[in-house]
């Protein structure tokens, strides 16, 4: 089952964007049963379940936290994770380099931009984070690499607004892609989830985070 709801969103996909199995709450089986069809990168909205099942599952695997990550939570996710979807402030990737140098690794980042219609979403405004990858603190963090930016659009069922905000979202990450940095190599561009990916990958997604339409909904 998991198998070939996978397959149909590779399809759908075709190579354009990569996709991230999100695995909260799911049980460590129903993982390894994502991993037996092939997939390799999980995302994760919490810190404790991410440590709690990465030891438990192949090595190789890409964990990706997409959560929003509180600072005091940093350290127990850095010895292994890939990527981190939500920095939304200095303080939280001053903490990231911190912990990161602590393990000996440079950890790839994603600055969360706050592209939705809401308040209870969280991330940068694109000022904040225009300032942030131009200023000066950021050279002395050697351990920390921002790769992109990720955005969660507005909960709606008008596509028109949630496609006109993953392209202002994909115009913000080309004009930020021109800045250029030891710590500053844009690539990813994380936007979708499983009911609006196929929007997001026509505009300009890299990664897409599908969760329910895999394992089901909660």
């Amino acid at each position: 089952m998991i198998a070939e709801r996978i397959q149909v969103i590779e399809q759908k996909i075709k190579g354009r964007a990569r996709l991230i199995a999100v695995t909260k709450t799911k049980p460590v089986a129903m993982l390894q049963e994502a991993y037996e069809a092939g997939a390799r990168l999980f995302g994760e909205n919490k810190v404790q379940e991410m440590a709690e099942k990465q030891p438990q599952l192949p090595g190789d695997i890409d964990w990706h936290l997409i959560g929003h990550l509180q600072s005091n939570k940093v350290k127990y996710i850095a010895p292994f994770v890939s990527l981190i979807h939500s920095i939304d402030s200095l303080k939280l990737l001053q903490e990231v380099n911190k912990q990161a140098l602590k393990n000996g690794r440079v950890i790839d980042c994603l600055l969360q931009i706050h592209v939705a219609d809401e308040e209870t979403k969280f991330g940068m405004l694109a000022e904040e984070a225009e300032a942030l990858l131009r200023s000066e603190t950021l050279n002395d963090l050697q351990n920390v690499r921002i790769v992109g930016l990720m955005g969660l659009a507005t909960n709606t069922d008008d596509e028109e607004q949630i496609r006109r905000e993953f392209r202002g979202l994909k115009q913000l990450f080309d004009k930020l892609a021109t800045i250029q940095t030891a710590q500053v190599q844009f690539s990813e561009l994380s936007m979708g989830m499983s009911g609006d990916y196929e929007i997001a990958v026509e505009e300009g997604s890299t990664l897409v985070r599908v969760g329910s339409a895999i394992f089901g909904a909660r």
